[in-house]
């Protein structure tokens, strides 16, 4: 069942961020394009380099007006440790948070319940808390910030700009389509 179009789940969790712990909720979520970048585990191999790679496109989400939250079943004490221990993992600015109970995860419909671990799921969402995107993978396949970058930014363009669609590699500044009797057998 698609999760498409549904409302995030309740939560409230605690999080580290910048040097702190700090209280997370969807109340906080509400009000802005947000992503949601489920992984697996702390201290593994393929999960700081999606991370990572999404740290180095956080300004660039940023100034799309758009909040990250990396969320795992571990807690937010890992978190710290992990951020603590590897170079790759310091850059990140964005809130991690824990999921020990597995609540969001669930809620995300990524929880993986034999081994209380998540998928490798990110979700785009709009300000009102609706998913927008949602990409799922399996665990040995690491996913690219870059085209999340692009996901994002056809999103806000359709959300912003009604009747019209983005196609395939569309990026800002592309042609879109206003679907239509006119189009049907042309493209």
């Amino acid at each position: 069942m698609s999760n498409i179009n549904t409302q995030i789940p309740d939560f409230t969790t605690e999080a580290f961020h910048n040097g702190a712990f700090k209280k997370i909720s969807k109340k906080d979520v509400l009000g802005k394009w947000s992503v949601f970048v489920f992984y697996p585990a702390d201290f593994t191999f393929v999960c700081p380099t999606e991370l990572g790679d999404v740290a180095d496109h956080y300004e660039e989400l940023q100034k799309m007006g758009v909040e990250v939250y990396s969320v795992s079943t571990d807690t937010h004490f890992v978190h710290k440790a992990w951020h603590e221990a590897s170079d790759t993992i310091k850059k990140i600015k964005f809130p991690m948070l824990g999921d020990a109970s597995g609540k969001i995860t669930r809620g995300f419909g990524v929880m993986i319940e034999d081994e209380g671990q998540a998928l490798r799921g990110t979700f785009v969402v709009n300000p009102e808390g609706v998913i927008k995107t949602a990409e799922i993978h399996d665990l040995g396949i690491g996913r690219s910030a870059e085209e999340l970058v692009r996901k994002v930014q056809a999103a806000q363009y359709v959300a912003n700009n009604d009747g019209e669609v983005c196609p395939a590699k569309w990026k800002p500044g592309n042609t879109t389509l206003k679907p239509g009797l006119d189009l049907v057998g042309k493209i």
